[in-house]
């Protein structure tokens, strides 16, 4: 295109002007036009929460700049120097090498790199959701988990033995880790004749089901939960719905909760057994 061609899609809004001599088509998402701004690529959590993996919370943009890239700029203002470390909060740039930089587009690092550094810039138990969610979406596969642990701190690999792609969402990850440090047994996405997946199973004994509001929110779909809830009570299971919201923001109610439960059906399971 002519700098007049180029001028002129601009103006139409066909193309978005993002930095000098860096454009992009109208219906970029905007966090990638902000990283192509500051001048470098999305990564870590913005892109995987751009791609629908779980991540808890992300208050930052993520940017992955070369080693020795100059002239960063401000993600809302081309003109505006990026600010120094104490006064960008909103701003988190990434200055690692790649693992596989075969894998980076000229907007965005790949998965594995953004999974890479996701480990880092969260607490443990919401690396292994988002590890988790990365598996399940098949983004990655379980032959990649050597490669990415191995570009790891040592003290974070640890964690691979909690890993677990059957989980559906992060919150089953969340509320499977609260039960495996209680001591039980925990099944994810158990099948039942008639019934379908449950989230949950443990103990075999106890199914948890952790819903959120983009697909429970409808009555009908709140109709077939509950059929499905009345199934499973009648084959003697006791059925425990957690909301997303709880799972995330109440986490010491929902532990309380769970140990009650299963302190409650150990102390019969101990009468019973006396008697």
């Amino acid at each position: 295109m002519t700098r007049h061609q180029i001028a002129e899609a601009v103006r139409s809004g066909r193309i978005v002007r993002a930095r000098r001599d860096r454009y992009l088509p109208a219906t970029a998402a905007p966090p990638v036009v902000e990283a192509v701004r500051v001048g470098g690529r999305l990564t870590c959590l913005s892109l995987l929460a751009a791609r629908g993996v779980f991540v808890f919370h992300n208050g930052a943009l993520h940017v992955h700049v070369a080693r020795g890239a100059s002239r960063l700029r401000a993600p809302d203002d081309p003109q505006r120097p990026v600010p120094p470390r104490s006064g960008r909060a909103q701003l988190r740039l990434h200055w690692l090498p790649l693992a596989r930089p075969a894998d980076a587009g000229t907007v965005a690092v790949g998965i594995l790199d953004a999974l890479i550094l996701a480990v880092r810039c969260q607490p443990p138990r919401y690396a292994i959701a988002t590890i988790d969610s990365a598996l399940n979406k098949g983004l990655i596969c379980a032959g990649d988990l050597d490669e990415l642990f191995a570009h790891l701190p040592r003290r974070h690999r640890i964690l691979r033995t909690h890993v677990d792609g059957r989980a559906q969402a992060g919150t089953e990850t969340l509320v499977r880790l609260m039960l495996q440090v209680m001591g039980a047994h925990v099944r994810p996405q158990a099948r039942f004749e008639g019934v379908g997946f449950v989230d949950l199973l443990v103990d075999g004994w106890l199914v948890i089901e952790c819903d959120s509001r983009e697909f429970h929110s409808d009555w009908r779909q709140q109709v077939k939960d509950r059929e499905r809830d009345l199934a499973l009570a009648a084959r003697g299971y006791v059925v425990l719905r957690l909301t997303a919201a709880q799972i995330l923001y109440r986490p010491d109610e929902v532990q309380a909760a769970l140990r009650a439960l299963l302190r409650s059906r150990a102390s019969r399971a101990g009468r019973r057994t006396a008697a």
